[in-house]
């Protein structure tokens, strides 16, 4: 997904089941970023990073997508006490559009996977920055630069 581009319409269950459209955030800034699996070691760096930033960002959301199921995602956000949206993305049709779907290789093993990624979305629902490959704790410190 490039810088200036209109960001995919999203419509996927939240932590708690609940359908939760990208749509709905219009008029303001949306950081939607793609962890490959909850409460790992880089996910779960990743997204308290950004839960302990979340008071310096003023009316941006937070959105992370994984391929989890929904009731994953709820554990997660409990056990580290996130307090913002997690979607599910479990066909990966939603990071396919945003082009973080990709082969990874570990062990020698190639598989496909979600590419950790980041991108900030502006209020009219283009891609204002856009963070590929980013790492787990790089992301509050891009997203805070971002906003500045």
């Amino acid at each position: 997904m490039e810088e200036g581009s209109t960001a995919p319409k999203i419509k996927l269950l939240n932590q708690d089941g609940e359908s939760v459209s990208l749509s709905s955030f219009k008029g303001r800034k949306v950081l939607i970023y793609f962890y490959p699996k909850a409460d790992t070691p880089g996910c779960t760096t990743q997204s308290c990073g950004l839960r302990d930033i979340a008071d310096d960002i003023g009316d941006t959301v937070i959105i992370g997508i994984s391929p989890d199921p929904p009731a994953k995602l709820k554990k997660f956000d409990e056990k580290y006490s996130l307090g913002f949206t997690l979607l599910s993305d479990e066909d990966h049709a939603v990071a396919e559009q945003f082009g973080v779907w990709a082969e990874k290789s570990m062990y020698g093993r190639k598989y496909m996977g979600v590419q950790r990624s980041s991108f900030l979305i502006n209020e009219k629902g283009k891609v204002e920055r856009a963070w590929p490959k980013i790492s787990p704790k790089d992301t509050p410190t891009q997203l805070l630069k971002a906003l500045s």
